[in-house]
């Protein structure tokens, strides 16, 4: 998975970033019936915005939590009209007009736009953060343990980062910022269990003198690995409600 991954990130020339990190305006409406994706785009086709025409036919368009509600992501235009989002709600109102809420309020879920500027700015925060974090961890493992430890601990976090981060390139899905934060939980998960395995190492070389040192790894993983397994499927349990009611 790790080798398919990479190889999908250096022939996609790195990760699919959101407009958090590239810039450019998401829009998110709710009709009071179903959609069809490409009469959107038909429609999104020919967008006449202060006497620009726009043609949005190709961008991202999907549904949104459901079959009514649609999601549309723009990327950065250079010397885009002002209230460029509420352009596009407006265009998106009245491109179907007997499918929208009376109420305009009632028809926009979510519209915002994030500059190339500011996504550059938050792209290098994220780094930082995930830089710091690593660095931190490298530093308390080698104060609670050893830093060959430390080591052993860097490369199974950047081992399991690299899975998800293969994953999301093959599958064609973006970064984010909230993928950024799954990505840290990720890191404080794995951690955990290493640091429980680093523990239960350390605990069994004094009793086990005799035993040499693969025979203790081994028993130390296999003796914390039905804590692993229950704190694994526990966090799944929450996170497949979280799926299954919030989207």
């Amino acid at each position: 998975v790790i080798l398919a991954g990479i190889i999908s990130l250096v022939i996609n020339g790195g990760p699919k970033l959101s407009i958090d990190f590239k810039g450019g305006t998401l829009v998110s409406v709710q009709y009071t019936e179903d959609m069809d994706i490409t009469t959107v785009r038909t429609a999104m086709g020919n967008v006449n915005i202060d006497g620009q025409s726009f043609d949005f036919s190709r961008e991202e368009i999907k549904h949104f939590g459901g079959p009514s509600a649609i999601l549309i992501r723009v990327p950065h235009i250079e010397g885009a009209p002002q209230n460029f989002a509420q352009k596009i709600v407006d265009h998106l109102y009245s491109a179907f007009p007997e499918k929208v809420p009376e109420s305009k309020t009632d028809f926009i879920l979510g519209k915002g736009t994030v500059s190339p500027k500011i996504g550059s700015e938050l792209s290098g925060k994220a780094v930082m953060a995930i830089i710091s974090a690593l660095g931190l961890i490298l530093l308390y493992i080698s104060i609670r343990f050893e830093f060959i430890f430390a080591l052993g601990a860097i490369a199974a976090l950047v081992h399991d980062v690299l899975i998800t981060l293969g994953l999301f390139s093959l599958l064609g899905y973006e970064i984010s910022l909230p993928i950024i934060a799954a990505f840290l939980t990720i890191v404080g998960y794995s951690l955990n269990d290493t640091i429980v395995i680093f523990d239960r190492i350390r605990e069994n070389a004094k009793t086990s003198k005799r035993e040499a040192y693969h025979g203790v790894v081994n028993r130390s993983i296999n003796d914390s690995l039905s804590r692993t397994v229950v704190t694994s499927l526990t966090t799944f349990v929450v996170i497949f409600i979280l799926w299954l009611f919030g989207g």
